[in-house]
């Protein structure tokens, strides 16, 4: 999408961009996550807001909390830059994957456990008199 105005984007055109609406917006905006600049009564956007933004929802997709997206966008900004940021980075994907990955044993036993009760309902139903 080119901007209307240099590097500058306005609410609607980011919600367009990114397919969210402007209560998602101004919600990241309420957090700290975005900070655009004001021109009147008008929010306008500049490229570091329009790039956070869009690591914020990836970070939203990827199932991270957002004190954790926070901390990561953060990191950029500060010291020790964006090295610092892609080694938390590292190790909340870590943890992520993690997390995912004992959902995913627990799924497949439950699942398991479902096929186990499902099979001996079966068997039972075989088992029982034919009511006609």
């Amino acid at each position: 999408m080119i901007p209307a105005v240099g590097n500058q984007w306005s609410i609607g055109e980011l919600a367009t961009e990114y397919g969210v609406t402007l209560r998602t917006i101004r919600f990241y905006e309420d957090k700290g996550l975005i900070t655009p600049r004001r021109v009147g009564t008008r929010r306008v956007y500049s490229d570091r807001d329009r790039v956070r933004l869009a690591l914020v929802l990836r970070g939203r997709r990827l199932g991270f909390a957002l004190d954790e997206i926070a901390t990561i966008v953060d990191m950029y900004d500060a010291e020790p830059g964006e090295a610092g940021q892609l080694t938390y980075l590292l190790d909340q994907i870590d943890g992520r994957r993690d997390e995912l990955a004992q959902r995913r044993r627990d799924i497949d036993e439950t699942l398991a456990e479902l096929d186990a009760v499902a099979q001996r309902c079966r068997d039972d139903l075989a088992r029982l008199p034919d009511p006609a």
